[in-house]
């Protein structure tokens, strides 16, 4: 029986995915084998060393103490892609809200008093202020080519807009879904001396961090619209709303309100809706946890941020999951002991990332527990389990 936490609620449609004769499912237990999370911020909790694996029920980590995790030989999981539609949606939403004036026009209207007649006059003189534009013909560039990146683009380019990409590390995978007229910038500059709409999608790293600064802004075109619903910080706001207060910048649409931006009258702050539709919160728990079952039952690592994806057909004998320092000799030094003890490898399979690597091992007999002591006794192993046929 596996035990599994939750930190948040977790959407039932992933909690269904694992069966209650194999797993124990609660908010509050002791010895968890693997936790589920959505929000809830992880660095200062005390993780009990139980834990085999972490599934994130979203994109970002940031609430993991993912190096941490990895120094014990925890697979971290979470769930890209999942939630992409919803982000791009948004997206669009945005863009439609900014190029039409909706949020002020909004305003406008729910301010207006008097009688029906006394309204319509109001509203006929008063319209003309919020003439916007439309999007067919624009240019959109896109910042980042993931999941969500990818989709915003080609949902752009069937609204009939030109689109611009930027992500120097696209995969085969990303690229082919693309629209074949989506143009590759140079640069992140490149692309933003031709865009008039920006759309990010990149990670918040110390390398995106205030990627857009003012000097980037400059070389927008005028009457540039920015849309941030990947993470905060990624653009400089400061730097953002003086450039709409001086005319440059016509609108900023962003997921994260802050008292410098949500009472601009050219920002549209929205309260980080990206991944919030009932439809992307339970396709994050599925996938999230039919990730966590995989590798809890089989060692199959997929969508992982820190360890190598991994998965070696299984049959019906026992298997030895490993997690170890990617260092010359570990796998002679597992094998050694395996031999000795007169235990028979008939499978084996071994991938690495970084500094970590993983080592499936499908064995002839089940290994006994002095055996495995032994195998964590290596120097370098950080965790070993042995799965029942």
């Amino acid at each position: 029986m596996f035990k599994i936490q939750t930190l948040n609620n977790i959407s039932v449609a992933g909690l269904e995915r694992l069966p209650r004769d194999r797993y124990e499912v609660a908010s509050e237990m002791t010895h968890p084998d693997a936790i589920l999370v959505r929000s809830a911020k992880m660095h200062d909790m005390e993780i009990p060393a139980s834990v085999q694996a972490i599934g994130r029920a979203g994109a970002g980590t940031n609430n993991v103490p993912v190096a941490a995790m990895t120094a014990r030989g925890v697979a971290v999981f979470n769930a890209p892609g999942a939630n992409a539609n919803a982000v791009k949606e948004l997206v669009i939403a945005g863009m439609l809200i900014a190029a039409r004036n909706i949020a002020p026009a909004w305003q406008f209207a729910r301010g207006l008093s008097g009688d029906d007649a006394a309204i319509n006059q109001a509203v006929e003189s008063g319209k003309k202020q919020f003439v916007g534009f439309e999007l067919p013909g624009r240019t959109l560039g896109v910042i980042g080519l993931g999941a969500i990146g990818v989709k915003v683009a080609n949902a752009a380019r069937a609204l009939g807009m030109k689109v611009i990409g930027y992500d120097p590390t696209i995969t085969v995978r990303r690229a082919w879904q693309l629209e074949s007229d989506v143009q590759a910038a140079l640069s992140i500059d490149d692309l933003l001396a031709r865009s008039d709409f920006v759309t990010f999608h990149v990670p918040l790293t110390d390398e995106t961090r205030h990627m857009i600064t003012a000097e980037r802004i400059r070389l927008l075109p005028r009457r540039a619209v920015l849309l941030n619903f990947s993470r905060e910080g990624i653009l400089d706001d400061a730097a953002v709303v003086a450039a709409l207060d001086q005319g440059h910048l016509y609108a900023y649409c962003c997921d994260f309100p802050s008292n410098l931006l949500k009472d601009h009258p050219r920002v549209i702050t929205l309260p980080h809706l990206g991944a919030s539709t009932a439809e992307a919160e339970d396709n994050c728990a599925v996938m999230v946890a039919d990730q966590i079952r995989d590798y809890l039952e089989n060692g199959t690592v997929t969508n992982s941020v820190n360890f190598p994806e991994i998965a070696l057909p299984r049959s019906d004998c026992p298997r030895l999951v490993i997690v170890n320092s990617n260092v010359p000799n570990m796998v002679g030094q597992i094998s050694t002991d395996l031999a000795a003890a007169g235990i028979n490898i008939l499978d084996m399979l071994n991938r690495s990332r970084g500094d970590i690597a993983v080592t499936l091992i499908d064995l002839n007999q089940t290994c006994p527990p002095d055996i495995l002591d032994q195998l964590r006794a290596i120097s370098g192993v950080l965790s070993v389990r042995c799965l029942d046929g």
